[in-house]
């Protein structure tokens, strides 16, 4: 079959997404329990639509009223073991093919998820001759009654369950393991571990009364901004705005050297602003752009390779980043338009990495742009998809104006829904929409059990002080091994680096490989709120700035997307592509070299994050210049091409001159341009330029 007879369908790529995202790998329904459940996530999503633009219940009941909604439509989409996803059962143990067990957990569930709100003001009352009272909330914080117990402990384990259901068994066991290390302090065999330990009952007060554990923070902004953004991109995207992206892109980029994959690129950023999930971008723009780069000839591994990069850094893109950047907005304290111009640079150095070695790649293969005959007048596309475009920027302009991000979500649906029904060149039925909503509902059922079970963690953490013993633990060890390290750079004539440095880089380290290494079985939005606590208190006693903190290891929990030997991206991709799923996944690790860099530098000098107090103008350019001549040259170097092959030795020495020029500070600087100039010169004034041969 040839490359041009590979594109894939809508079937396929549904497909596709759905065996590489766990999220998405529902059971068959038996149709009369499939049209109600329609139904009911459709008034779901109203409710948190309506609720977002006319005012959101009180916390306690709006928390409840989603959970509640997710834990039902989760245990009926969700079977036990997947084996289950390949048919159905009925009769009376399996009620409209779901088993009666199921039900009960979705029930019970619940039941317990709105209690806390029926039993707020607490109750006084006969029934049936006996006596029920119960004292109001405020009374029983701290000394949870009977009913309070069993509930939730019901709650938390039907969390854990669903949790597992959804996304695999990893995340519920690092739970469960924080639950041992409250219950069980006394006991841990570390002395900087061991703690008085806590009850049952007063481990289920933490964690089942707001405003801690489940119904803490993570919950409480999927509930109110995550969903919203979801729904958006659900919407969005029936009207047409991810074909824009598309067709705009390839205007903007087909008719350059290797044109689908520099489409790819910036087709896979812009989706990334209406998509929270990186493999979703994979399917949604790789099934039309990486049958075009095997096309024009790029192998397929990198074909796959380079989608996969671009889509696993939507979630880091601005406008509009992945849920985990709303839950930073909260823990921060600051307005989510900041972080977002603060994510703007290093998200673009992540681009501009994949695009130099695009660039070059194209280059050493003597790739060409598209064929004028298939790239469309930019004027059509405009003509044809501008309509599509509003919303988007409605909501944008509600975001930065001031507003809360779910009243710009709301205003951003509004617009897609007046702006769909009247758009004559692509109208969207009531049908279409009613289906967008259903989508956007069932897609956010997954995150919303994920952001309750992290919230276990984050009540265990503030109830034990674990975060401040192992932050305590992880700048220990880095020092110890710095001052080692440092005695040896020390016999150095010249200063590299001063103890505080090395001790910060080890640190780092330390924090990055936690998050590659749990990245592999947890989502991005709870790898990046587990460790965030563990790595808050270790990086402030090194005075690295709480936002910089915050971004390093949500873009280390996104590496993980394209680090083998976990990376559903990079395998979406490969099914896509046709290729080796391995050397998919290491091709996408190697054009995300900016996005494994970046992180060092904004921790090492925040300047670049440009929004932080006491930034200057100078300080800025000068880091984020050097970080862009340094990222570039990388790229050079990692493709092994300028105007013709780069030797062995030269390839070295110009990937030890771009790390240098990442590398915040002067000196590196200078040391940087004494080894690249003479060899840049050599390369573009000295040597005869050397052709790529051009692939069929």
């Amino acid at each position: 079959m040839t490359a041009a007879n590979e594109v894939v369908d809508a079937k396929r790529a549904k497909e596709i997404e759905a065996e590489f995202e766990s999220e998405r790998a529902f059971r068959p329904i038996d149709p009369r329990l499939q049209q109600v459940l329609y139904v009911g996530l459709i008034l779901f999503a109203i409710y948190h639509y309506v609720t977002a633009g006319f005012g959101i219940p009180i916390d306690y009941w709006h928390m409840g009223f989603h959970l509640s909604g997710v834990l039902i439509a989760l245990f009926i989409f969700y079977p036990a073991f997947k084996s289950r996803r390949r048919g159905s059962t009925s009769g009376w143990r399996a009620p409209f093919g779901v088993p009666i067990h199921d039900w009960l957990l979705g029930v019970i569930g619940s039941v317990a998820a709105l209690w806390i709100g029926f039993s707020w003001e607490g109750f006084d009352f006969h029934l049936f001759g006996s006596h029920l009272r119960l004292s109001e909330h405020a009374m029983r914080q701290g000394n949870p009654a009977t009913i309070d117990i069993v509930l939730g402990t019901a709650l938390i384990f039907i969390v854990l369950e669903a949790t597992r259901r959804s996304i695999g068994i990893v995340l519920p066991i690092i739970v469960l393991a924080f639950m041992g290390f409250a219950l069980f302090g006394p006991y841990l065999p570390f002395n900087v571990l061991k703690h008085p330990g806590v009850s049952w009952s007063q481990f289920v007060n933490n964690v089942y009364f707001p405003s801690e554990g489940i119904f803490g923070i993570p919950l409480w902004v999927v509930s109110t901004v995550v969903f919203h953004f979801v729904l958006f991109g659900a919407v969005a995207q029936k009207m047409g705005l991810g074909k824009l992206f598309v067709d705009f892109s390839t205007v903007v980029a087909g008719r350059y050297m290797g044109g689908p994959a520099k489409v790819s690129l910036v087709s896979s950023a812009m989706f990334g602003t209406i998509s929270g999930s990186s493999v979703a971008n994979v399917v949604s723009t790789g099934s039309l752009t990486i049958p075009n780069m095997k096309r024009l000839g790029y192998p397929g591994h990198f074909a796959g390779g380079v989608e996969a990069s671009a889509s696993a850094g939507g979630q880091l893109t601005p406008p509009i980043m992945g849920a985990a950047a709303f839950i930073m907005a909260e823990y921060l304290s600051m307005p989510y338009t900041q972080i977002a111009l603060a994510a703007a640079v290093p998200a673009l150095m992540h681009y501009l990495g994949v695009l130099t070695i695009i660039h070059f790649e194209a280059k050493r293969l003597g790739l060409k742009g598209e064929p004028p005959e298939n790239i469309p007048r930019f004027s059509d596309v405009v003509k044809r998809g501008w309509p599509a475009a509003v919303p988007l920027g409605v909501l944008l302009y509600v975001l930065f104006s001031g507003f809360t991000p779910y009243m710009a979500a709301f205003w951003g649906i509004t617009a897609c829904i007046v702006i769909g029904m009247i758009n004559p060149m692509h109208r969207m039925s009531l049908r279409d929409l009613a289906d967008a909503f259903y989508e956007g509902g069932r897609a956010a059922l997954a995150v919303g059990a994920i952001c309750a079970a992290v919230g276990i963690v984050i009540a265990v953490v503030t109830l034990t002080g674990m975060a401040f013993r192992l932050g305590f633990m992880v700048t220990g060890a880095a020092q110890d091994i710095g001052r080692t390290l440092h005695g040896i750079v020390t016999l150095i004539p010249f200063e590299i680096a001063s103890l505080e440095d090395l001790t910060l880089f080890l640190t780092m380290v330390f924090i990055a490989i936690s998050c590659v290494l749990m990245g592999a079985g947890v989502p991005t939005t709870a790898l990046y709120i587990m460790l965030v606590t563990v790595a808050q208190p270790a990086f402030s006693n090194l005075g690295v700035p709480p936002l910089a903190t915050h971004l390093f290891v949500l873009y280390y929990g996104l590496i993980s997307e394209v680090t083998p030997p976990v990376c559903t991206s990079a395998y979406a991709a490969s099914a896509i592509a046709r290729s080796n799923p391995w050397k998919t996944g290491f091709t996408a690790f190697r054009l995300s070299n900016a996005k494994i860099m970046v992180p060092f530098v904004f921790c090492y000098s925040p300047a670049m994050l440009f929004v932080l107090p006491g930034t200057t103008w100078g300080a800025f350019l000068q880091t984020t210049l050097t970080c862009a001549a340094g990222v570039f040259i990388m790229g050079m170097a990692f493709t092994g091409y300028a105007r013709s092959p780069i030797p062995g030795a030269l390839r070295w020495l110009l990937g030890l001159a771009g790390l240098l020029l990442v590398a915040p500070g002067s000196s590196t600087d200078i040391a940087a341009a004494a080894i690249a100039i003479p060899i840049l010169v050599y390369l573009y004034l000295i040597v005869e330029p050397v052709k790529g041969t051009a692939r069929p």
